[in-house]
C-alpha cells in the first residue's frame, strides 16, 4: 500500500483498516475500480469524491443509528 501523504489525524488510529475496507465497499458499490497500487492520480475527481461522500453519509448513518439505539445495517 502506498503511504498516505494526507495531514488528516484519526482520532482512533485503530480504525484505519475499517475505514480503509469501508472505502473499497463503496468503491465497489457504486462500480467505480480503486488502483492496487494506491496512487490514485489517474482517478477523476468526480470517481474520488463519489467515494468519499458517501463514506461521509455512512458514517454519519451509522451514528445516527447508534445514537438513537437501533442497531447498525
Amino acid at each position: 500500500m502506498a503511504q498516505s501523504r494526507s495531514s488528516n489525524t484519526l482520532v482512533v488510529p485503530q480504525a484505519r483498516m475499517a475505514l480503509e475496507q469501508l472505502k473499497f465497499e463503496i468503491a465497489q458499490e457504486l462500480g467505480i475500480q480503486l488502483p492496487q497500487d494506491g496512487y490514485y492520480g489517474n482517478m477523476t475527481t468526480f470517481e474520488v469524491g463519489s467515494i468519499g461522500g458517501n463514506i461521509t453519509r455512512r458514517l454519519v448513518q451509522i451514528a445516527e443509528q447508534q445514537l438513537s439505539g437501533q442497531p447498525a445495517r
